[in-house]
Formats: C-alpha cells, sequence, structure tokens
C-alpha cells in the first residue's frame, strides 16, 4: 500500500469518526426533544410533584443537558451504555439478545439478498439491451419505487392473512428446527431482500457494463473470445472492487428497513426494542439503540469508501 492510499485510508477512518461525534450529538438532543416528561410517565398522572420532581433528579433530568451528554457520551466510549429507565436493567443486557436477533435477521437476509443480486446484476449486464435485461430494469425500477412497509404488509395479506402458509409474526425463540427456521425468516427476509436487492442489481449491473466497455475487453472480442468467457475472465474480476462497493452501501440500507420490519412482525430485535423505548420515554435505551444503528451504517459506509479507494487502478 502506497503513501497515497494510506492517506487516502486514514483520512475516511478520520472523517468516520467525527461523523460518529456529531451524530452522537445530533441523537442525544434529538431524543431531548421528544414529546412527554419522562418521570411523570414512568409514575403515572396520579403521581405527585414530589415524587416527580424526586424522579428527576435520581434521574438527572433536572441537570443542564450539555452535562448530561457529555456523562453520556462518556460511558459511551468507555463502553457504559447505562441503566434504563423503564427496566432498571443494564441497557447492555438488554441489547445483548436483542442485537444478536437483528444480526440473525441480517445475516440471513444477505445470505439471500447478495447471490441472486449480483446473478441478475451480471446476467443483464452480459445481455444488455436484451428483452431479459429490460425485464430486469423494469422490476428492479418498481422494486425501489415501492416502501418496504408496502412490501411487508402485503406479505403479510397475502401469505398469512390468504394464503395462511405463514404465520404473521415471527418470534425468533420459537425456532427449533428447520421448520420453524423457514417458518420465523420468510416474510421478514422476503421484505428485506427487496430492499436491498433491487439497488444492489443495478449497481452491479453499472459496474459490469462500465468493465465491459473498456478498451482490453473490446480487444478480446475483436479476437473472437466468447461473451461468457469475456465477462468471467476479463470484466468480473476487474469490476470486483465496484461490486463489492455496491454490496456494502446496498446492506447499508438494511439498517433503515430493518426498523420497519421488526415493528410490522414483531421480531425481537433491538429496532423492536427501540420502538418499545420510545413509547416510554426510555432515552438512555433510545440513544444506544439509535448509536448502534449509526455506528453500523457508519461502518459500512466507510467500509465501502475505503474499498473503493484500494479497487482503483489509478491510485497503484
Amino acid at each position: 500500500m502506497n503513501h497515497r492510499i494510506l492517506s487516502l485510508v486514514m483520512s475516511r477512518l478520520l472523517i468516520a469518526v467525527i461523523t460518529l461525534v456529531i451524530v452522537s450529538f445530533a441523537v442525544f438532543f434529538a431524543t431531548m426533544m421528544l414529546p412527554g416528561d419522562t418521570a411523570t410517565i414512568l409514575l403515572g398522572q396520579a403521581a405527585t410533584p414530589e415524587a416527580v420532581a424526586g424522579l428527576r433528579t435520581a434521574m438527572h433530568l433536572d441537570e443542564p443537558a450539555i452535562i448530561r451528554f457529555m456523562r453520556w457520551f462518556g460511558g459511551l466510549v468507555t463502553g457504559d451504555l447505562g441503566t434504563s429507565y423503564a427496566n432498571d436493567m443494564p441497557i447492555a443486557d438488554l441489547i445483548a439478545g436483542r442485537f444478536i436477533n437483528t444480526l440473525k435477521l441480517a445475516g440471513v437476509t444477505a445470505l439471500f439478498s447478495v447471490p441472486i443480486a449480483l446473478t441478475l446484476g451480471i446476467t443483464a449486464a452480459m445481455m444488455r439491451g436484451s428483452l431479459y435485461d429490460r425485464v430486469v430494469t423494469i422490476l428492479t425500477i418498481g422494486v425501489i419505487s415501492v416502501p418496504e412497509f408496502m412490501v411487508a404488509t402485503s406479505a403479510v395479506l397475502v401469505f398469512a392473512v390468504y394464503l395462511k402458509w405463514l404465520p404473521a409474526l415471527s418470534f425468533a425463540n420459537e425456532v427449533h428446527s428447520i421448520t420453524d427456521l423457514l417458518r420465523v425468516y420468510a416474510m421478514p427476509v422476503i421484505t428485506l431482500t427487496f430492499v436491498v436487492s433491487a439497488q444492489m442489481i443495478r449497481m452491479t449491473r453499472a459496474a459490469v457494463v462500465e468493465t465491459l466497455n473498456t478498451p482490453y475487453v473490446e480487444m478480446a472480442l475483436l479476437k473472437g473470445a466468447s461473451r461468457q468467457r469475456i465477462v468471467l475472465k476479463h470484466a468480473l474480476p476487474n469490476a470486483l472492487g465496484p461490486i463489492v462497493n455496491a454490496v456494502a452501501l446496498s446492506l447499508s440500507y438494511l439498517l433503515g428497513g430493518v426498523i420497519i420490519v421488526e415493528t410490522i412482525f414483531n421480531y425481537p430485535g433491538i429496532a423492536k426494542l427501540m420502538v418499545d423505548a420510545v413509547a416510554t420515554r426510555d432515552l438512555p435505551l433510545i440513544q444506544s439503540c439509535a448509536m448502534i444503528f449509526c455506528l453500523g451504517y457508519l461502518i459500512l459506509i466507510t467500509l465501502a469508501d475505503i474499498l473503493a479507494i484500494l479497487s482503483n487502478p489509478r491510485l497503484r
């Protein structure tokens, strides 16, 4: 790795750290703007003013916001996420099990969506201009245009209500066999696959088509090489960097879609935990869940930028 590439990679990492600090500031003060008083919500409307004031003091809600932010950010840096207001439990313990469930859902989705998207994107590029390419392009544009909550609701109506093939709710703790695994993850995975695959297909196709237009590929074509050999032996290895970049960027959209999917299917993941925390104004839990999503998104975006730098032939 030469000096220029190393400096670019380090600059991306520095930008990621600065962005994370700015995001933490935005997340903390955005949660402060949620309507309703946390102490009143926890104690109920029948609580006396003295009890509400005492709870606010115990939770440090009467301190200036900047002091609370510095205390929370310091704990975040050291790994101390604090204690949940509603459950009176360490937030790390609450998130641990839910985070594993969300990772399982994301992993199963990636396992299905990435091969499907790469296959469709590469084959569409190989047959660009054909009927197959047009059909794939139209379908991907149509899928991108449909929001994930519409896909999830339609899946519930079709597979759970009318056909009665799958349960409307997904409980990850009820998986005891492969059949249970398919029943629990089928509709959430279908929905999230729609969310991430369409954009991945378009970006993969664009990367392969751009590589197919290079002079060395045209020279191979003039020498009589078959289109399949040109794509597999010449174009695809050189388009690998942009394709990996496309996969990383597309999977980052998974973090936004999982919030809606976990809520609709009642999947016990970290997104559902954050939605429940909003209802009880559990501010430390909301902030911790939001930061986990922001961190995951930032890691994927930064990884995509670094892969783009490493795969750029002009920097070698």
